[in-house]
């Protein structure tokens, strides 16, 4: 019994994944276990196995597709078993696969060369069906107008295309460049393609800019971004500490090393501990929020589950440590580095990504001396943490210099006055110039 393979579902948010890569063609035998395709949420990437043996009947979908959850995009099972029942919508209305027939070609030597449109750039939206069917055809595929589902090319597109557009004849379909040719009603033919392709290159000024679909990640980014700074009035303080108790303490962790079973505790690990606890203020529960029901209601979180911005190979992740106030400053540096690694490699679990009540982004490292941090709906704050500089105070009636590392704070203002805000940013101060006294208590 032929068995469909959907795109799965992955994690309560995801609703659609990009096919990045078949494994499989159709006509391989396969094991259960072995990976079918792999796949791309806009958080993620991971494999797709088999589930059971046998023969890939059909394919539903090509590379780069986005695909809708539990949608079928492949068939398993025996040679010769039907698989029309488990075609997704739009490819059931194509007929089945056949050898293109000698009145088809007859149809095809016939028909006028008649170009209705240009032909369609980057990724073309084609079933396999048809796109085997065009190159039977001596058709080039990209001028076809698509009538299938999210605007796909199928089958009775090449037919339409076949008797209103341009065509090679059978034996010079391989080569198609899409021109009108030499041969009968100007068709492209064998004796064309030595003589078209370069007259057609030759012509062909340099492209002065490249136009690329947002997909995965960045268009994630680009939605959440987009909402966030069009739906919540956002204002930003911005202050500094003295961060010589940190780098000191840092500095006594790192030579203690793995002797004492600690992490690695880096600057960043410090400021996430301080934020937990400072977080755990009555007074400034406003900033360990979601507004929800488009702004009408605040909901408070009793523990503070710490976004942490991530860079990676496909854009800005935020991965999420869940009880951070619970949480050692040991165990949060570990956690933080498993989730990141697991970020960048592209195997993270989408609930890892999701949950947070409040996020700190760091670009100290790459020496940004302030900038304004957006907050990530529905949360109602983001902490900046910037770069250490060199200033200059006044002790006991010298001047003296000293670290001094930046923190810029974006709160959301239906929810967090500017007392409130200014308050975080002075209890963070005082908690980070007296670190081992956070550490005591």
């Amino acid at each position: 019994m032929a068995t469909p393979v959907m795109m799965p579902k992955v994690g309560i948010s995801v609703e659609s994944c990009i096919l990045t890569e078949w494994h499989k063609k159709k006509g391989d035998a396969v094991k259960a276990g072995e990976v079918l395709f792999s796949y791309e949420t806009d958080k993620s990437t991971a494999d797709e196995e088999a589930p059971v043996d046998g023969i890939v009947l059909e394919l539903f979908a090509e590379e780069g597709d986005d695909i809708p959850c539990m949608t079928n995009v492949c068939v398993i099972g025996n040679e010769g078993e039907s698989v029309a029942e488990f075609a997704p919508a739009g490819e059931a209305e194509e007929e089945a696969p056949a050898e293109v027939k000698e009145e088809v070609k007859a149809e095809v030597a016939a028909a006028p060369v008649v170009i209705k449109t240009e032909a369609a750039e980057g990724f073309v939206k084609i079933s396999p069906r048809a796109k085997e069917f065009a190159r039977k055809s001596g058709v080039d595929y990209r001028f076809a107008v698509p009538t299938g589902a999210e605007g796909r090319i199928i089958e009775r597109d090449i037919r339409t295309l076949i008797a209103n557009g341009p065509t090679a004849t059978y034996a010079a379909a391989g080569d198609f460049t899409g021109a009108a040719g030499t041969g009968i009603g100007g068709k492209f033919a064998v004796g064309d393609i030595g003589a078209a392709a370069p007259a057609a290159v030759a012509a062909e000024p340099a492209a002065e800019y490249v136009d690329e679909k947002m997909k995965g990640v960045r268009k994630a980014i680009a939605k959440n971004m987009a909402l966030s700074l069009s739906t919540i009035p956002q204002l930003t303080h911005n202050s500094s500490f003295d961060a010589t108790e940190v780098m000191a303490f840092r500095k006594k962790v790192k030579a203690a090393g793995e002797d004492m079973g600690l992490a690695n505790i880096t600057l960043n690990d410090i400021i996430l501990f301080a934020v937990s606890r400072v977080l755990k203020n009555e007074a400034l529960k406003g900033l360990n929020a979601h507004c929800i029901d488009n702004g009408e209601t605040i909901r408070y979180f009793n523990a503070v589950n710490l976004g942490v911005a991530v860079d990676t190979p496909r854009g800005l992740l935020v991965i999420t440590v869940k009880n951070a106030d619970k949480k050692s400053l040991n165990e949060i540096s570990a956690e933080v580095k498993r989730l990141a690694k697991a970020a960048q490699d592209g195997s993270i679990s989408p609930d890892d990504l999701q949950g947070a009540t409040f996020t700190v982004s760091n670009l100290g490292s790459m020496g940004i001396e302030s900038f304004t941090p957006v907050i990530n709906p529905p949360q109602t704050g983001i902490l900046g943490v910037d770069t250490i500089m060199t200033r200059v105070k006044e002790v006991n009636g010298e001047i003296k210099t000293y670290p001094a590392m930046g923190l810029s704070l974006t709160y959301d203002h239906r929810v967090v006055d500017g007392t409130p805000a200014s308050k975080f940013l002075v209890e963070m101060k005082k908690a980070l110039e007296n670190f081992s006294v956070l550490l005591a208590k």
